[in-house]
């Protein structure tokens, strides 16, 4: 769902014509689109709503009857220690990545519905850009009212 967001403000701005925007925005397409994700998901996906007692080989065991699973990465609190509620598990295939997300997302582990997504490749070191578009007639009046 974000990178077709992503993508529909790559074609907004792609919209507006060269002159009005500055020269250092004129790179922000290549950033913004992936090479290869776009069209077609990803072998790992992102697992939302994870219950505090989930650990890596308990989320391994509920997605390996899919495919065979590479790697399950589960997000902790430095502070704390405890598990901040989501986690990554990448498949060897795209198919079984597919597969796992369409028949466990919205279902429940450990008492907690999992929200599944493909992920998003991270980018590092990359600017992160975003024009500011002028707002609305509309929109200004509701700031002053």
């Amino acid at each position: 769902m974000m990178r077709n967001g992503i993508e529909l403000l790559v074609r907004r701005v792609s919209a507006i014509p060269q002159h009005s925007i500055s020269s250092s925005f004129h790179f922000l397409p290549q950033f913004c689109t992936s090479s290869s994700s776009s069209a077609s998901p990803s072998s790992k996906l992102f697992i939302g709503g994870l219950s505090w007692s989930v650990d890596e080989q308990s989320l391994k065991d509920a997605f390996s009857s899919f495919g065979e699973v590479t790697e399950v990465r589960i997000a902790y609190d430095k502070g704390s220690g405890r598990s901040r509620g989501f986690g990554f598990v990448d498949f060897a295939e795209e198919g079984d990545a597919l597969s796992a997300k369409d028949a466990m997302d919205g279902k429940g582990l450990l008492g907690r519905p999992l929200r599944i997504s493909f992920a998003l490749e991270r980018v590092r070191g990359g600017p992160v850009v975003v024009p500011r578009l002028e707002k609305s007639k509309r929109d200004r009046e509701r700031v002053f009212k």
